[in-house]
This record gives C-alpha cells, structure tokens and sequence, in this order.
C-alpha cells in the first residue's frame, strides 16, 4: 500500500492551531501525524485520499491563520527509509524503553520493545501511542485475555505480553500490519500474540478481559457495540486516538449505551487516552 505524506507550515506556529487540523484531518481518514518545528506532517492511504475533502475540511481554519501544505506520493518500497530517517529511541518513563533493531539496546530498563516499523504505524512516539503504555504500566494485565484493535506495528500487544497476559489477539485492517505485528513479536520472543488481518468482523467470537482501541474517534464508535459483546462483564477497555474535546465526552456517551463507563483519562496536549470499565 502506498501513503500519501501531507506537509503543512504554519506561519508562527501554535500548538492549538496544529490540533485544529490534526484533528480535521483525523475525521477523513489521516492515522498518523508527525510534528515538526514548523507545522506537521500527516499520512493518509492513498485508497483513501481525497484532496477534495482535504479542502472541505480545512475550509473553517483558512481565515482564521495562514498555513498551507505540499503533497507527497510514499511508495511502500520507499517507507523503511523514511521512517528509519524520522525513528528515534524512546522511553516512556523508567520502564519501558522502544527501539528499532538499528538501535542499541538498554538492558537497565525493566521492559524493552523492539519495534521495525516496515510500513506500519505505531512506533510509541505518538501521543496517543505513549498514553496508551502509560496506562498500561498502571494497570494489571498478568493472566487476563486481551484484544488489540488497530493494532499496527503490534506495539501494544508486545507491551501487554511483556505485562505477563495470558494470551493476545492483534487486528489491522492493513496487511502489512499483520505481517509487522507477527515479525515485531517474534522479534520480541513472544509467542502468545494471534495477529487477524481484518476490522471489527474480525473479532473471534469470544470475550477479553481487556481490549486495547488507539484508532480514531469515527472508528471507535462505528465499532463500539462490537468492542461491548467482545468485553467480559468487569473487564477493562482503554480508548485512544481522539482529542479531549469535543471527542471525550462523545466516546463516554456511545460507551455507556453499551454499559460501559468511564473510569480515568490521561492527556497529552489536546490527545487523550481514556479507561472504561464494562459493568
């Protein structure tokens, strides 16, 4: 699969005029954002690049400050360069430290994931990425089932699996997630990961304990009620890939139909991540 890169500059740019965009972008369909000293750069599957709607939807910020973007074809050969040019280590507190194989590792962290982002996305340097291992860090996942939906680069079922879970199973939609997510846990020497290539049909027909959702807000509710029917009673879910507002209050409110309730968020500039617990 090919990505389209989007450049935007922003003249003086500001935090809050990046997160009006972002997340305009996020509601068409761009999945991952990288933040630069000027603006920020997002990507978005050529399938489903529209420059049409790109335009419908910033439509309400061009008066509002001056930003502009260029548009660049990523051809799937071409996409380990360019993140292995942009992947940089990093640790989320003292605990987990995530690096590529290129990278040397640091033995005095407790939990090391090993990631080769090939070209899927999900490497912890996003906010919502990051909120979601801190969460995790925070929560008990020893012996308990869990399901991780938009499971990317496979990040987050490493980490559950390194938090000791009895067993995981791992679903994109993307193919070349599932091949990342099966190389990334064998990198990793866990052998309890069941990568599905597929969305929300996917889902086995079973309950979790936990499930693990860093998508976007639009998809999230689409498949909530799934999420609901595939959650134990008392089981935990953990939601990310939104903003604080308006997003938080929609997802609590979609959540609790299905008899899920808000526990506790995190957040990270206007990105938020979020636990609900199934009564």
């Amino acid at each position: 699969m090919n990505y389209y890169e989007l450049t935007f500059t922003i003249d003086n740019a500001e935090d809050y005029q990046k997160d009006l965009l972002i997340n305009a972008l996020g509601e068409i369909g761009f999945d991952t954002f990288e933040e630069i000293e000027t603006g920020f750069k997002a990507y978005i599957p050529e399938t489903d690049f529209k420059e049409t709607s790109i335009t419908e939807s910033l439509a309400p910020y061009q008066d509002m400050f001056v930003f502009r973007h260029d548009i660049k074809l990523i051809p799937q050969k071409n996409w380990n360069e360019v993140w292995e040019s942009n992947f940089e280590p990093i640790s989320i507190g003292d605990l987990v430290f995530v690096r590529a194989t290129f990278h040397q590792p640091k033995p005095e962290y407790k939990y090391e994931i090993v990631i080769d982002p090939k070209m899927a996305f999900g490497t912890g340097h996003h906010q919502t990425t990051a909120m979601m291992l801190h969460m995790m860090l925070d929560n008990d996942f020893a012996g308990k089932t869990v399901l991780d939906m938009g499971c990317g680069t496979g990040i987050l079922a490493i980490m559950a699996a390194k938090l000791k879970a009895k067993s995981v199973v791992a679903i994109d939609y993307d193919p070349v997630c599932f091949d990342s997510t099966i190389e990334n846990a064998q990198l990793n020497h866990v052998d309890n990961i069941t990568a599905l290539c597929g969305s929300k049909e996917a889902i086995p027909a079973e309950q979790y304990d936990t499930i693990l959702a860093n998508i976007n807000r639009n998809i999230l509710l689409d498949q909530m009620a799934r999420y609901a029917e595939a959650l134990k009673p008392g089981g935990e879910i953990y939601f990310s890939g939104f903003y604080e507002s308006p997003d938080l209050d929609i997802i609590k409110v979609e959540a609790a139909k299905y008899g899920m309730s808000y526990v506790s968020h995190k957040k990270d500039k206007e990105w938020v991540a979020a636990k609900f617990v199934k009564a």
